[in-house]
């Protein structure tokens, strides 16, 4: 179990997630959704281990780093790199191997196999740039079945991705989730969460709504977090709840 208690995320003490509580329970599979701004992918930082909480508590259930798995926007990814798809899928074996170990022939091995699973059986030896963006987040995907995290963290896994690529990925999801692992993903499309996610955050920078899909997931709330985002400004005030 993941449990956020008042939790608050901030760039240069402005709030980007303000006094969050709540839990995400272990083995589920849950959606934040929100409007642009909103704070979703500082959240994702933040149980990544990538940012410290400002305010508030962030309490990983005991999770190590090898524990996690963290897939960030594929914007902000360099695929310039001349790197092949089976040496980046092979990076996620860096808990067992240390970041400058040798592989061994079973995890190369290992590698190949989670390249079939996503359906890249044969794209070994292709450098990254040269693939499309739906086959670059295969890889990606990949690599994570090379790291069998506990906590998967995915930061809008299906955006500029193809309908098919996109149906293969979200089964993998629910293979995950069937395997009790606790999986949380941004996504802007409520269809897919509406048809795969069984529970939400719902998230505007303060939490709108969270937990079972169909009772979060309304047009109340969505009229609810629009109204807020139109009330953030680039220039508030620091948080002052904490100090209160």
């Amino acid at each position: 179990m993941i449990e956020l208690r008042d939790l608050t995320l901030t760039y240069d003490r402005r709030p980007a997630v303000h006094h969050l509580s709540g839990r995400f329970e272990a083995g589920s599979l849950t959606a934040i959704i929100g409007p642009n701004g909103a704070g979703k992918s500082t959240l994702l930082k933040a149980l990544a281990g990538a940012l410290r909480p400002s305010e508030g508590r962030l309490d990983r259930g005991g999770l190590s780093p090898r524990d996690i798995a963290y897939l960030p926007q594929q914007a902000s990814i360099d695929r310039g790199f001349p790197i092949t798809a089976i040496d980046t899928v092979a990076m996620g074996d860096w808990s067992a191997s240390g970041l400058f170990g040798a592989m061994s022939r079973a995890s190369w091995r290992r590698a190949s196999e989670a390249l079939a699973a996503v359906g890249l059986g044969g794209f070994e030896t292709r450098t990254v740039g040269t693939l499309s963006a739906g086959q670059f987040q295969r890889v990606l995907f990949a690599r994570m079945l090379m790291q069998d995290a506990r906590l998967i963290l995915l930061d809008e896994p299906f955006t500029a991705v193809d309908q098919r690529t996109t149906a293969d990925l979200l089964a993998l999801v629910q293979r995950w989730h069937a395997e009790h692992r606790t999986v949380i993903a941004v996504l802007h499309d409520f269809e897919q969460v509406r048809s795969t996610f069984p529970q939400v955050l719902y998230l505007a920078r303060e939490s709108v709504g969270w937990g079972p899909t169909p009772s979060v997931l309304t047009a109340a709330n969505q009229l609810r977090a629009r109204a807020m985002a139109e009330t953030w400004a680039p220039d508030a005030e620091p948080c002052q709840r904490g100090a209160a």
